[in-house]
Formats: C-alpha cells, sequence, structure tokens
C-alpha cells in the first residue's frame, strides 16, 4: 500500500480480533514513529509498549474513551517530557502527533488496525506505566488486527469529510 493509499482508506479500529501482532510488524510500527521528524531533530519522545491483558484492561481506565485499549492486541503510550512545563516549547505536541500519525499509517498499511485514546487520568497512567514525574503521556494508541477484515477495504462513506472547497483559502481567508 503505498501512502496516499493509506491515507485515503485508513480507519479507526475500535474492535480487535485476538490475533497477535508479530515482533517485525511491531517493529516497523515503532520504526515509523521513531522516524517521524521533530522540531530541531530533538525527538522528544519515548514509546511503551503495552501487551499484558491486565495493564491493557487498567489502560482502558485512563480515560472516559479508552475501552478499546482492553481489547486490543497491545497498545502504545507515547510519552514526552511535560509539555505544560514553564519554558516547555510549543512543538511537543506536534512532534508526538507526527509520530503517531506516522505509527498507526504503517500499522494499517500492514493490515492492522488503531484508535487513539486521549489519557484525562495522569496519575493513574503514571502508575500504571511507570514514566518519570517529569514526563507527561497525553494519548495511548491501541492497536490489532480488526475483528471484521472487511474494514480493512470498505470504501469510505459519502460525506465523511468536509468538501476541500468548505475549508480551502487561498493567500488569506
Amino acid at each position: 500500500m503505498d501512502t496516499l493509499q493509506a491515507i485515503g482508506s485508513i480507519r479507526v479500529v475500535r474492535e480487535f480480533s485476538e490475533d497477535p501482532i508479530g515482533a517485525a510488524d511491531l517493529d516497523r510500527i515503532l520504526d515509523a514513529g521513531r522516524r517521524a521528524g521533530s522540531s530541531k531533530n530533538l525527538q522528544r519522545w519515548d514509546f511503551i509498549v503495552v501487551a499484558d491483558r491486565e495493564r491493557l484492561a487498567r489502560l482502558a481506565e485512563v480515560g472516559p474513551y479508552a475501552g478499546h485499549v482492553a481489547g486490543a492486541a497491545l497498545a502504545i503510550a507515547l510519552v514526552t517530557p511535560e509539555p505544560r512545563a514553564p519554558g516547555a516549547p510549543l512543538s511537543i505536541e506536534w512532534d508526538m502527533g507526527r509520530a503517531a500519525q506516522n505509527m498507526v499509517l504503517a500499522a494499517w498499511a500492514l493490515g492492522i488496525g488503531s484508535c487513539p485514546a486521549t489519557v484525562y487520568e495522569q496519575e493513574r497512567a503514571r502508575e500504571i506505566l511507570g514514566y518519570p514525574a517529569d514526563h507527561h503521556c497525553e494519548y495511548v494508541l491501541s492497536f490489532g488486527r480488526p475483528t471484521d477484515p472487511e474494514r480493512l477495504v470498505r470504501p469510505n462513506k459519502a460525506g465523511g469529510r468536509r468538501d476541500i472547497d468548505e475549508i480551502l483559502h487561498r493567500e488569506r481567508w
């Protein structure tokens, strides 16, 4: 699958089969995140891979919309230096978004679905994942093969995105 095909066909998957994700596929997903561009090439990120069923179930409780994490084959927590610390650059969250998008696109190209979960409960996430006090986990990505393999090839629904003419402004608003 080429990049534009992946971008045009990607779907959020919240229901996962029990099929595991192989080590080679996981390495490719993680490498895609690692290779994302970052401000001044500082690469202010760490990734925590979670595959333990009990830990996934606990991670599913870090936010009101994180329930899909419990059924995933694995999750990847995206950890950065505390982005709200005095003097922290605004680019930290941008860089993390780039890494996350690389990972979900790589997964999609491998036939693996994903879904982001926002972490609302930082202290709970820190206790589950063990990252340092001066770090922050804003997002956890769940990954797995969809329970319905047709999700991988189903065409886009009509009206799923605003028309380009509604959002595009040239030179000025």
